[in-house]
């Protein structure tokens, strides 16, 4: 990859807890949507497709995945 990921968290991350960040402008170029661990960012980084990613964010704001 020659462009540079621009990472960023949620604004609903604020908790300085567990946390994923994203880098959300490699979408249209590449495909995917890098994925990493806030706290690790020296660590490994997941690619996911855009189709899965925009899948996930659509059940997170449906409850799909709330605790009972």
């Amino acid at each position: 990859m020659t462009e540079h990921p621009q990472w960023f968290t949620s604004s609903y991350s604020s908790n300085g807890g567990d946390c994923i960040e994203v880098a959300a402008n490699l979408t249209a170029s590449h495909g995917i949507v890098p994925v990493r661990d806030s706290k690790c960012v020296e660590g490994p980084v997941v690619g996911v497709r855009t189709a899965a990613f925009s899948a996930f964010v659509a059940g997170v704001r449906a409850g799909t995945f709330d605790a009972a």
